[in-house]
């Protein structure tokens, strides 16, 4: 009988990671969310509220804590995937983008924890569950990460550049323990969180189109499953051609 793969992802609740959950739980994986929000009754993958953690990545005590609850609902279990798909990119009063010259100083810190520094924490405290599955990592960057974006602010930007240069650390230090760490790097993805004006970018992109979580979530399964096997420290572009 085959081991019931698992799988940890944060920022389940919409978009992309909503489309990873399916992808996962379809595929026969159990799934374990962790958001900032309590489980919602709407998502509807099987055993999901008790599989889900409520944990503010931006507070480093409740993270730490955190990770202790999520080694319990291991229970000495292997931890075959972590995700960490939770990004925040706060808008000022107005939905104006922060740039460098606006951005408050505290909103910094807020968006570098959570879309930086709880990436590696979360790794490095659940290091032990992911190398006794041999198991992989995926740190979901943006094409905000490599390119000035017009909608995503610049605290964004620079967390995920920095999210990208990490995960090539985190592989040359996972690697020899077994565990792969890669990246995805999405471009304009059509979920209920698009900024106004994002359809027109569109029209700019080789294939002409929006891409979709779906899309998003076969490649972040693909990297998670043995198919990928020799392939860690990379960081894939999914967005249609417009890197290039």
């Amino acid at each position: 009988m085959n081991e019931k793969k698992t799988l940890i992802l944060t920022g389940a609740s919409r978009g992309i990671g909503h489309a990873t959950v399916k992808r996962f739980g379809a595929a026969g994986w159990r799934v374990i969310t962790v958001s900032r929000q309590e489980f919602s009754e709407e998502c509807p993958w099987e055993h999901g509220e008790n599989d889900h953690v409520v944990l503010d990545l931006s507070d480093f005590s409740a993270l730490e804590k955190g990770i202790g609850v999520l080694r319990d609902r291991l229970d000495g279990s292997p931890l075959h995937a972590l995700v960490n798909n939770a990004g925040i990119s706060p808008k000022g009063p107005n939905g104006e983008r922060y740039n460098t010259l606006n951005t408050p100083p505290e909103l910094w810190h807020t968006v570098f924890n959570v879309n930086l520094f709880a990436p590696v924490l979360l790794a490095r405290g659940l290091f032990d569950a992911l190398k006794a599955a041999q198991g992989s990592v995926v740190n979901v960057t943006s094409i905000a990460g490599s390119r000035v974006h017009p909608f995503a602010g610049a605290a964004y930007a620079g967390s995920k550049a920095a999210l990208a240069a990490i995960t090539r650390e985190m592989a040359a230090d996972f690697g020899p323990h077994g565990v792969r760490v890669n990246a995805i790097a999405p471009g304009e993805i059509d979920t209920a969180i698009l900024s106004p004006g994002t359809e027109k970018l569109a029209e700019e992109i080789p294939l002409r189109r929006l891409g979709t979580p779906e899309e998003v979530a076969s490649v972040i399964y693909f990297l998670c499953s043995p198919q990928s096997s020799y392939v860690t420290g990379s960081e894939i572009h999914i967005n249609g051609g417009q890197h290039v």
